[in-house]
């Protein structure tokens, strides 16, 4: 308990005391460098400065399809997703941003009204709550109340990863979503490295290992995750590298579903058609990081892809024909495992 407390502890220094801005940072393991899609752009640009210059994400961990959805931001921050989130779930979605660093959230909190006119809202629909992403019903959290769970290099941070997904998981509604970005490592980080504060408020000592994500993920219960976008992080910075220049870290965005999946790809001789429907996916709906669904084009699925498209909130997009009353076998395809190589990784099928 006093290794966690005392975790926590650095963090909040780090974030709340040494970190001013994102220019403060020693590496790009905090920085997004993903391409922003334009709505998103236009949604940024009516956010206030002081918001955008205390970010500190490593990914862009926003799917689509948000409209009138209940979202839950962990490690909110000052709140630069949770006010894009705002905007994109609509008047009538709901946004709760959790952090546990009293400076982060006084400057999320400050703007919180001149958001909510910015956007046309006549009340506001996020709330800001100060509490443990490892003890969401101490934030008054309940089970199945949540559609979809974010994060953007948060999770890292955390002492204890298992009760954050465990925690994760009990909050989303069945067919809800997670879809978070964050620093995954290549290899376990020695434990020397594990208390190092610098490391550690650089979203690098915490890195989880990714074959200990799986493994992770699996003990939990979700069979089969996707892989969305995968970079490697390049330290460039002396200091750093000296400590821990021997491990490959990439900056990994997941998307995993609360629903009943096979731990390997079956066929049931399923196939998919995207209707087009969503409206900033006109032409097509990237799945993860190897499906991508024409608008119109029918595809075959494996029972998992296929009830991540039927089972979830967008069903209504999707047009899935064939049952799992005939099995045909394995679907041909790969393990989701993250990949640390610089390719595209490859998940489940």
């Amino acid at each position: 308990m006093r290794n966690t407390e005392t975790t926590l502890a650095a963090v909040k220094d780090y974030y709340g005391q040494v970190l001013k801005n994102s220019k403060d940072l020693k590496t790009s393991a905090c920085c997004s460098i993903e391409a922003v899609p334009a709505h998103h752009r236009s949604i940024l640009a009516q956010i206030d400065s002081e918001i955008i210059e205390r970010f500190y994400g490593c990914g862009s961990p926003i799917p689509a399809a948000l409209e009138g959805c209940t979202v839950l931001d962990l490690g909110c921050g000052t709140g630069r997703d949770a006010y894009l989130l705002s905007k994109l779930v609509g008047e009538q979605g709901r946004v709760i941003g959790l952090d546990m660093t009293h400076e982060q959230l006084e400057v999320a909190r400050r703007h919180l009204e001149g958001q909510t006119a910015r956007f046309g809202y006549a009340k506001p629909n996020l709330d800001f709550r100060q509490g443990y992403i490892e003890d969401l019903l101490g934030a008054g959290i309940a089970d199945d109340s949540i559609d979809l769970v974010v994060s953007n290099c948060v999770i890292n941070l955390s002492p204890d990863k298992r009760r954050v997904f465990s925690e994760i998981f009990r909050v989303l509604k069945p067919g809800g979503e997670l879809y978070f970005s964050d620093v995954f490592a290549g290899r376990r980080i020695p434990d020397a490295l594990r208390t190092d504060p610098v490391l550690h408020g650089e979203c690098l000592a915490g890195a989880l290992y990714v074959e200990d994500f799986r493994r992770l993920l699996r003990e939990l219960g979700c069979l089969d995750y996707r892989m969305m976008s995968s970079r490697r992080i390049e330290l460039g910075n002396e200091e750093v590298e000296a400590k821990a220049g021997m491990i490959d870290f990439h900056s990994i965005t997941v998307r995993a579903f609360k629903l009943p999946l096979e731990d390997i790809c079956e066929d049931y001789g399923q196939v998919a058609v995207y209707l087009g429907t969503i409206p900033e996916c006109p032409h097509h709906f990237a799945l993860d990081d190897h499906h991508l669904f024409e608008t119109g084009r029918p595809l075959r699925v494996c029972g998992n892809t296929a009830g991540m498209v039927s089972q979830t909130r967008f069903a209504r997009h999707f047009r899935v024909a064939g049952d799992k009353s005939v099995h045909f076998g394995p679907f041909p395809c790969d393990p989701a495992t993250p990949s640390t190589g610089d390719s595209t990784p490859k998940a489940c099928c």
